[in-house]
């Protein structure tokens, strides 16, 4: 790791959480309560210690029924359960173009150790004068799981100029630049894996869809791995057209996938198969996004994992197709990795470039293992909005907390469904695949079975994002894409 000024290198353990809690608020000279709801992401600089005392910065939102709606609440958190015993929090928010600030802490006690820690009495100050008076509850019914859940340990950098004590920022997402490292193989000559480097976009000025498969197998028999892969294009108003490469002997990459003339590197995408080449230059526009656990893509314990090295990306360069050519320039779309022991009974797969920096990522398959095979498809689905990434832990959506099916895949074709809620959102989401823009491949596994995918690169979604308030769900975005979604279905 280079260092800067002022910078320690190696980090320190630090401690990220969330934490919602609903309340009200009395303000003086009002005769009636006004409801309140806070949202505060937590994060200090260190593990936190049960005997002394941690301080963290935090951010987030509160809410305050016809008076206050501030996403840009700030403030900092004084975590100290037993040296003082308390929690207090001091937070800064704007009402009506009026800079208030809320300061208050629970009073912790072992002899109400549920109530001391769950409620939170607090005064509502403007120019250090006191406006009003309220209580804040944390939901333990419905908050704990989702409270628990939300807890990081993440590794940072720490500030030489950092006091002892003082908060820290929290911390910075993967730069799209650490893409690169995502793309190097993960294959160490074991038998029966397979390993997959693919691409999908859509150009901008025609609508035109394109998929670049690039694929590594290592038979189960212990034979010669051997590389192969295909690229294809789906023209809006003509019919889809595709090409297969190889197989050809792997000799291996250091970066990515490269045979025969044909790579998937960083930054870089170079080939031709039959009358398709192409030559594109990549361009990460966002931060790793790991579909699976990010644990499931360092140890490979699942039958399978699948990662986005950035999970926005644009592309230019050409793309030629028999007499045409398409000349691209910050195409959308994005590369992904897959790594198991071969593909899925059946599944269903979507990447949705939302506009405007959000991206929805769907994999739902059934596992071909004694045991998961006869259970529903798993969803994995990632919605990155707004810079965060939605369900937190990617095993959210795959596991619930009381068993299997938080998230359900209805797999068909034309048209295939997800629906699931974790914390206070519920989706769902549409995909159709139209007959006429949809290509039927074939693939082979290490053992030598066989499986179909119907791969669209001009596909339909509609994609419907719902919050829970005090009165009910209500909508809190809606995306409707027309040709433009990236989606497959896998059969046997």
């Amino acid at each position: 790791m280079s260092t800067s000024s002022g910078i320690l290198t190696g980090g320190t353990r630090g401690t990220d959480f969330r934490e919602t809690m609903l309340g009200t608020v009395r303000l003086d000279g009002e005769d009636r309560t006004r409801r309140v709801r806070l949202d505060l992401s937590v994060s200090a600089d260190r593990v936190l210690s049960l005997f002394g005392t941690t301080h963290a910065a935090t951010s987030g939102r509160i809410r305050i029924a016809d008076w206050a709606d501030d996403p840009g609440t700030e403030g900092e958190l004084e975590i100290s359960p037993l040296a003082r015993r308390r929690i207090r929090y001091r937070l800064s928010f704007t009402a009506g173009g009026r800079r208030l600030s809320l300061d208050g802490w629970k009073s912790v006690t072992p002899l109400r150790p549920v109530t001391s820690m769950t409620v939170l009495p607090y005064t509502l100050y403007e120019d250090g004068a006191p406006i009003g008076t309220g209580t804040l509850r944390f939901p333990v019914a419905t908050g704990l799981l989702p409270f628990l859940a939300s807890f990081r340990f993440p590794r940072r950098e720490v500030p030489r100029s950092a006091l002892p004590g003082s908060a820290l920022p929290g911390p910075g997402l993967p730069r799209p630049e650490d893409a690169g490292p995502l793309m190097a193989p993960r294959w160490h000559g074991e038998p029966g894996r397979t390993e997959v480097w693919y691409t999908t976009l859509t150009d901008p000025g025609t609508g035109t869809g394109v998929w670049l498969h690039h694929e590594l197998v290592a038979p189960a028999d212990g034979s010669e791995p051997y590389a192969h892969g295909w690229a294809a294009v789906f023209p809006k108003d003509e019919p889809v057209r595709h090409a297969r490469f190889g197989p050809a002997k792997w000799t291996g990459g250091e970066t990515g996938f490269a045979a025969e003339g044909i790579s998937a590197e960083p930054g870089r995408l170079t080939g031709a198969a039959g009358a398709l080449h192409w030559e594109l230059a990549e361009q990460p526009t966002d931060t790793p996004l790991f579909t699976f656990p990010r644990w499931s893509w360092q140890r490979p314990l699942l039958p399978a994992a699948q990662i986005l090295p950035a999970a926005r990306a644009t592309y230019r360069g050409t793309f030629s197709y028999g007499d045409t050519t398409l000349t691209l320039d910050s195409a959308p779309g994005a590369s992904a990795r897959i790594y198991g022991h071969g593909n899925a009974r059946r599944w269903s797969w979507l990447h949705a470039d939302l506009g405007g920096g959000d991206v929805l990522e769907i994999v739902a398959a059934v596992s071909m293992r004694p045991g998961l095979r006869r259970l529903p498809p798993l969803v994995f689905l990632r919605l990155r909005k707004d810079g965060r990434t939605w369900p937190r832990r990617a095993e959210r959506s795959a596991v619930g907390w009381a068993g299997i099916g938080r998230f359900h895949a209805a797999i068909g074709l034309p048209t295939w469904t997800v629906t699931g809620r974790a914390g206070l959102r519920r989706i769902r989401v549409e995909v159709t695949q139209p007959d006429e823009r949809t290509l039927a491949l074939d693939y082979t596994d290490p053992d030598g079975a066989q499986a179909v995918c119907r791969n669209s690169e001009s596909a339909d979604a509609h994609v419907l994002l719902e919050r829970r308030r005090w009165g009910g769900w209500s909508t809190e975005a809606r995306w409707t894409l027309t040709g433009t979604a990236h989606a497959e279905v896998g059969t046997r």
